[in-house]
């Protein structure tokens, strides 16, 4: 569900998220005879554990999601399929879940007499081949408690449990919390822990957290929570942003959730200026899309102690200059150049260099970005060492906007630097009255506006 089936970036992309582990799948089925594994693969298998054991993330379980569109019932070569699923399992560190979903079967299994007689004798075998493998097959049902336990015991294996599924639940207008504790510890294996695609789970008005945590906690429940939906769908394909969001809630809810590394100067500040300050903060990792992640965390109060840091130097120097303005200068210029570099250098902790740049930009307005492009736009005819000229003045006017005390001074800023291109681009020949009444012509054509 994240975009990465079998792709190793799916562990690198788990430990941004702030996730213990994954649900891997098995690739795709469709019309072919075994699933798309590459896990049969050594070299492949090899490569996969190794990163996954580098970054630290488990697998706790692995997904048969090609059954979501495949009827159990007619692979004659369901045992194979399993089998390449448990070998899969103990690659990838011994894991003791496999998820299968009985959506291809139909919606008729359950009440059609002759079908799930043969969906009951499927999985009992398939239950019994997991239990001499060590391992438990979950399987996801459109039923509740009372109805899954009436096919557990149809099924009399061990083997098989219940991959408990709340969006399910939440689809039938049942209770999540009653429905669980009916079915018991013992028959939920692990937990789709989430609805489908709407909001986040924090916003989520069907998805009561304290008391699901409360009821696994008297069921005395251990085991893994998955995100499986969920997702804004105002940003439906958003990976970052909303995973980042449903595991930190859950992680918070459940008191897992890592402190971040990097901690916030906010010791004797004021509430409410603190949440302004987080709050602008923020705006660079929603760029980023990784506010919701502990990587995102770190980089927030990286950026809000910046301007917490840059208050208190200019509120020192405000201070100082009631008795002397040339001390209170300097003073303050000593300390945003000693400041300034540290600033970078923390971000580069946790950001690549193309990653602080846009943090830089947001954090001044993306003038850069508006301007560079207003005058390329402009001036058709730059030459390449011209427009090189612009962006690097561009990028200098930014270096010293990051550290000015006000949005006005950050501005004011810019504003010198755009007089200085304009002397250059002067100089270089165009007129630039002539330049800006051609491009608004060409901007009012296209039916914009400047």
């Amino acid at each position: 569900m994240v975009l990465k089936r079998q792709k190793l970036g799916e562990f690198q992309l788990a430990k941004d998220l702030g996730c213990d582990g994954i649900e891997m799948d098995m690739g795709g089925l469709g019309k072919r005879e075994m699933f798309d594994n590459k896990m049969r693969e050594p070299e492949a298998a090899a490569l996969f554990k190794h990163t996954a054991d580098s970054l630290g993330i488990r697998v706790g379980a692995v997904a048969m999601s090609g059954f979501y569109g495949q009827d159990l019932t007619q692979r004659d070569n369901y045992l194979s399929l399993l089998d390449d699923c448990f070998n899969t399992m103990d690659i990838m560190g011994n894991v003791k879940v496999a998820f299968l979903p009985l959506g291809g079967s139909g919606n008729d299994w359950s009440t059609d007499k002759s079908k799930r007689k043969e969906i009951v004798s499927r999985l009992h075998a398939i239950g019994e081949a997991a239990k001499a493998r060590g391992k438990v097959v979950g399987i996801d049902t459109p039923l509740d408690a009372a109805g899954n336990l009436k096919l557990l015991k149809e099924i009399k294996s061990d083997g098989i449990a219940i991959f408990y599924k709340w969006q399910t639940i939440i689809e039938n207008g049942w209770d999540i919390a009653k429905d669980m504790k009916k079915l018991g510890a013992k028959n939920i294996c692990a937990i789709h822990a989430s609805n489908t695609d709407s909001v986040w789970i924090s916003k989520d008005p069907a998805i009561n957290l304290p008391l699901i945590k409360q009821t696994l906690d008297e069921m005395n429940w251990k085991g893994w929570l998955f995100v499986e939906r969920s997702r804004d769908v105002k940003m439906v394909r958003n990976v970052k942003m909303n995973y980042g969001a449903n595991v930190r809630c859950l992680k918070e809810t459940f008191n897992s959730y890592p402190e971040a590394a990097v901690k916030l100067d906010s010791e004797g500040r004021d509430p409410q200026y603190v949440q302004t300050i987080i709050g602008r903060s923020q705006k660079a990792t929603d760029e980023l899309s990784i506010t919701w992640t502990p990587m995102g965390q770190n980089v927030v109060n990286i950026i809000a102690n910046r301007y917490f840091k840059l208050n208190d130097i200019y509120a020192e120097r405000d201070s100082i200059k009631k008795t002397d303005k040339k001390l209170a200068e300097a003073l303050c210029d000593s300390k945003l150049y000693r400041s300034h570099f540290g600033f970078e250098t923390d971000l580069s902790m946790y950001l690549k260099p193309h990653h602080i740049e846009r943090v830089k930009d947001v954090m001044t307005f993306n003038v850069v970005k508006v301007t560079y492009e207003a005058q390329c736009d402009m001036i058709p005819t730059l030459k390449d060492e011209e427009k090189a000229q612009i962006l690097a003045w561009l990028k200098e006017a930014r270096e010293l906007a990051i550290d000015a005390e006000s949005s006005k001074k950050k501005h004011e800023v810019f504003g010198k630097y755009k007089g200085r291109i304009n002397n250059y681009l002067t100089k270089r020949g165009y007129d630039l009255t002539k330049e800006r009444e051609a491009w608004y012509e060409r901007v009012k054509a296209r039916g914009g506006q400047l």
